[in-house]
């Protein structure tokens, strides 16, 4: 692209608290390294982890750009020395390390994928951050096989509509939990079997009973707290409990006598910090197994809402209201 600007409008954390502190600035382009490419951004994913980074809570990596936002789509702007993937004007959804709160983004050539074209930037700009994470932490580490039973919590997030569709795709039974009717009802036209409204009803206690104790095979978590035992009650024998947050806190008390008994596993990641040769693995993965669904619209990820880039903060009361279905997108051009 012959018309890069010196300067783009970036919405950047100043101090730490409440969205309040997201800012918009004025600041220079970002620069490629020889494996990166630079994206004028179209559309970027509003998602927890840029909350946390806003609290202060979740700094970006050493060497990475400090604006919020781990996801993006848009066309290649330039390109550095060594990649050869893509060409200047190819449309790319990436996961970045930061810097999607703004016009123009680095991202790792490994992290890039061609851009569905079955949907819009907007649309587009919605899979990178839980394709990746659920493909990784479902299927990966939590090993998922077809037959077997599926939990996953917090059914109309980001997350949550994503690994509905996907477990069902490949084959599981799905159980969710979510925290209203309407919210249980989205889940179910989503394609769950179960959805367990967790202000009513105890999910333990619904698995245990409509497993005739048996319990789930697989269970991925983004609560913590007091979830952690109650999924370790919740695994069936050879169970794979997979934590990616902790809203609720990182410390349980944790009855290992059933974790023995049960032989269960117990496991978790997060991506930002993971090496680009491992993103870029997790990259190929997806583009294998899961685009050709989006592709076909076997697997759709729900827009809760979109927020200009200069309303950033309200995108963020949004997500911090927990009102939303699907994801919360920011359109920068």
């Amino acid at each position: 692209m012959s018309d890069i600007p010196n300067l783009m409008t970036a919405m950047a954390i100043v101090g730490k608290g409440g969205p309040e502190v997201l800012q918009i600035q004025s600041l220079p382009l970002p620069k490629p390294a020889p494996d990166e490419i630079l994206i004028a951004v179209h559309a970027a994913g509003v998602n927890r982890p840029d909350i946390l980074q806003r609290k202060g809570l979740y700094p970006a990596p050493k060497g990475h750009s400090e604006l919020p936002g781990l996801e993006v789509s848009g066309r290649v702007a330039a390109i550095g020395s060594s990649c050869n993937r893509f060409k200047v004007g190819d449309e790319v959804i990436a996961l970045v390390n930061g810097g999607g709160y703004a016009q123009f983004c680095i991202a790792a050539e490994g992290s890039c994928l061609p851009k569905p074209k079955s949907l819009s930037m907007v649309e587009a700009a919605a899979l990178p951050e839980t394709l990746f994470t659920v493909w990784h932490n479902v299927f990966e580490r939590g090993a998922l096989k077809s037959g077997e039973r599926f939990l996953v919590h917090g059914g109309t997030s980001g997350i949550g509509v994503t690994a509905i569709q996907l477990a069902k795709s490949f084959g599981a039974h799905v159980t969710t939990t979510a925290g209203s009717d309407e919210k249980c009802q989205a889940c179910l036209a989503l394609g769950a079997d179960r959805a367990v409204d967790y202000k009513s009803e105890d999910f333990a206690a619904v698995i245990k009973n409509e497993t005739a104790g048996r319990g789930v095979d697989v269970i991925l978590d983004m609560v913590g707290g007091d979830y952690i035992e109650r999924n370790i009650k919740s695994l069936s024998d050879d169970g794979r409990l997979v934590n990616i947050a902790y809203q609720q806190g990182s410390s349980a008390t944790i009855d290992f006598m059933r974790v023995m008994l049960k032989r269960l596993t117990l496991t978790g990641s997060t991506l930002r910090i993971r090496t680009p040769e491992i993103k870029a693995a997790i990259a190929h993965a997806v583009e294998d197994k899961v685009l050709p669904l989006i592709e076909t619209g076997q697997v759709k990820i729900p827009i809760d809402s979109t927020f200009a880039l200069a309303d950033a903060a309200a995108a963020h009361q949004r997500m911090e209201s927990s009102a939303h279905i699907g994801k919360i997108v920011l359109t920068v051009r």
